[in-house]
């Protein structure tokens, strides 16, 4: 895998790394049955290829906020710790699952220790689908790893998707395939986003490398643009400007012109570390970024306007409202927050994920945040109510990416388990019931409501 998440102690913050895949060896295939439960081990690793010395068949190692982590690149699982047998290599609320921990055998195979059950497993936990809960209109299958970015097109009612398989592919709501898929040859594909009018579409990749490509043929346009030390995050597209902004690991934003693929301006140097979201302003006069610290307001021409402060950890999200007078965020911090955009000040914080949130969207009209979080769950928040509405939508791994049909009928999410799942929100809504709450922030730090 291409791509790792990574959440240790509030000394660091969660992280993600996009970096090439090391050469692995495979799994050793005398482990028919993970130890059984209460089993000890010494901490001496019997995989082949250097013992303790060596990662374990299937992980690497990278570095968030100078923290080494260590990722287990087949359940796409990061830890703040060594793999070794006996070490815990979970964190607090890091599986979905609270009785249950995560290690890794004598041979260099990660599974999982149930308390509740005193058994163990290979495989990750997952939550309790409710009876009866809602069940997506259309599971949307073909991608061969995990996806990280969706787009809907208003033309065609198409949903588009980039996976870390490296390709690019379109399909029909029902789940046919349109075209063939378009490969990259710069490892998996992070990021995407659509031209205004629909005819293009660009990408970003590992390899920090960006492409553009035609939607209706179906093929790539040009060389790759270059210009990144890192991989790509994130991309928007301006509403009425030929140009493009990209973030990238690289902690830089760089601007470009889509008829040239070079950029415009000399490249923005962020606080971010990462640069997990760039988005233009409606009006196309500003952009806004986020990742380490606080959401950065840039003017057109790239001077830091203001610094908006409130998060807890990396904002991985970003929207405006379509009157330009509000930002939404989300974060690893677990909220969705709502802000005055002439002055930064906070409106609104949403809560309700017990995992960090990776990705949201709004309706067309602005009635819904549609939020994705490595709960496994689509929420849905009124914000009129400033409510959860309804019961989570479940998946069944962690949910990278989210996106809404341009009609507003329907909600479209992906991640781990490779599938695009499609929901009805008007289904959805009829299942409304009052849901998390929310505090709601006013001008006087005296005065909170929490609303139930």
């Amino acid at each position: 895998m291409l791509y790792e998440e990574a959440e240790v102690n509030k000394s660091t913050r969660r992280g993600e790394a996009l970096l090439h895949s090391p050469t692995h060896v495979a799994h050793r295939t005398s482990e028919k049955e993970p130890p059984p439960y209460g089993a000890q081990h010494r901490q001496d690793a019997l995989w082949e290829a250097g013992g303790n010395d060596a990662l374990p068949p299937l992980w690497h190692q990278f570095k968030a906020s100078d923290v080494i982590c260590y990722q287990d690149d087949t359940l796409i699982m990061v830890s703040p710790n060594r793999p070794l047998s006996g070490v815990r290599l979970d964190y607090p609320g890091h599986l979905v699952d609270p009785e249950c921990e995560w290690h890794i055998s004598p041979l260099g195979r990660s599974y999982f220790v149930n308390h509740n059950t005193r058994t163990t497993s290979w495989k990750k936990p997952k939550p309790e689908r409710p009876a009866g809960s809602l069940t997506p209109e259309c599971i949307i299958e073909g991608h061969s790893d995990c996806i990280w970015s969706l787009a809907c097109l208003k033309a065609s009612c198409n949903v588009m998707s980039a996976s870390d398989d490296g390709s690019i592919r379109q399909w029909k709501r029902d789940g046919e395939p349109v075209g063939k898929p378009l490969e990259s040859d710069g490892g998996g594909i992070g990021t995407m986003a659509v031209s205004p009018d629909e005819t293009m579409a660009v990408c970003g990749s590992t390899d920090g490398r960006l492409r553009l490509l035609n939607i209706k043929e179906g093929s790539m346009i040009g060389d790759p643009w270059e210009g990144h030390d890192a991989a790509v995050r994130c991309l928007d597209w301006s509403p009425n400007a030929p140009e493009i902004a990209s973030g990238s690991q690289d902690g830089t934003i760089r601007r470009w012109n889509p008829h040239t693929g070079r950029q415009i301006a000399p490249p923005i140097k962020t606080s971010h570390e990462w640069v997990y979201a760039v988005k233009y302003s409606p009006q196309g006069d500003k952009f806004i970024s986020s990742g380490n610290g606080a959401i950065g307001v840039w003017s057109r021409d790239g001077k830091l306007l203001k610094e908006i402060k409130g998060h807890d950890n990396v904002a991985t999200s970003l929207y405006w409202s379509k009157d330009g007078a509000h930002i939404f965020s989300a974060s690893y911090d677990r909220t969705i927050r709502k802000w005055r955009a002439i002055d930064g000040k906070e409106l609104v914080v949403l809560r309700g994920h017990t995992s960090p949130i990776r990705s949201f969207c709004l309706t067309p009209d602005e009635r819904y945040i549609v939020s994705a979080s490595y709960d496994y769950s689509i929420r849905i928040w009124d914000l009129k109510t400033n409510q959860a509405v309804g019961d989570p939508l479940l998946h069944d791994d962690e949910v990278f990416a989210v996106a809404m049909s341009p009609d507003g009928k329907y909600i479209t999410s992906g991640g781990i388990d490779k599938k695009i799942y499609v929901w009805s929100l008007e289904a959805a809504l009829e299942r409304y019931h009052v849901g998390v709450p929310c505090a709601l922030v006013f001008p006087y730090p005296f005065l909170m409501v929490l609303v139930v």
